[in-house]
């Protein structure tokens, strides 16, 4: 390619990444089919969760339960939730992935033990919102998660999935995850 057949190409590609914008936008985001059009992803970094987050944190919990279907099933107020992760005695740790100071997801767990094998990641959540999905955010979180769990010298990552979440399941067996069917969930509401 030549010099003006370069900056041509280039010319061109900011007049589609423009008229994308133009066609594409929603609720001041680029959507992922903008990116995907123009050919060109957004740098998200992945990053420790501060207290601040915590608004939007919650925001993308309650769009989490309203795709289980469980959108009541959220009661945490925010102080309480704020307070759970960053107050004197914190209970969970999360990772956020962000890009230009847009939180598109996040990685949420705590410590669990096992008497058999020791401390263990427990992923309580992993939600990357619906309009960034497509983009590598799930991985740069599960791997940032793997990477905390080596690093604390936890014995594992243990989580649930919803057995019709295909999406999700399809993500967790590119981890090579295994599923065990033979262990029902109980709880006691107080």
């Amino acid at each position: 390619m030549n010099g003006f057949e370069s900056n041509y190409h280039h010319a061109l590609k900011v007049l589609q990444f423009l008229e994308a914008i133009h066609l594409h936008k929603r609720s001041d985001r680029l959507t992922i089919a903008t990116y995907k059009y123009i050919n060109i992803m957004p740098t998200v970094t992945v990053r420790r969760a501060e207290r601040k987050d915590c608004p939007r944190m919650l925001e993308l919990i309650k769009e989490l339960a309203l795709y289980e279907r469980a959108p009541e099933e959220v009661t945490v107020t925010e102080s309480h939730f704020e307070e759970s992760g960053f107050g004197d005695n914190p209970v969970w740790w999360a990772f956020v992935a962000e890009e230009n100071g847009f939180i598109h997801g996040f990685a949420l767990y705590y410590i669990r033990y096992s008497t058999w094998k020791g401390q263990r990641m427990y992923l309580e959540d992993i939600i990357v919102t619906e309009a960034s999905r497509g983009m590598g955010i799930g991985k740069q979180l599960m791997d940032k998660l793997i990477g905390e769990a080596k690093e604390r010298k936890f014995c594992g990552i243990v989580w649930q999935v919803l057995e019709w979440n295909d999406p999700a399941i399809r993500f967790y067996e590119r981890y090579s995850a295994k599923f065990d069917p033979e262990w029902l969930n109980a709880a006691i509401d107080l």
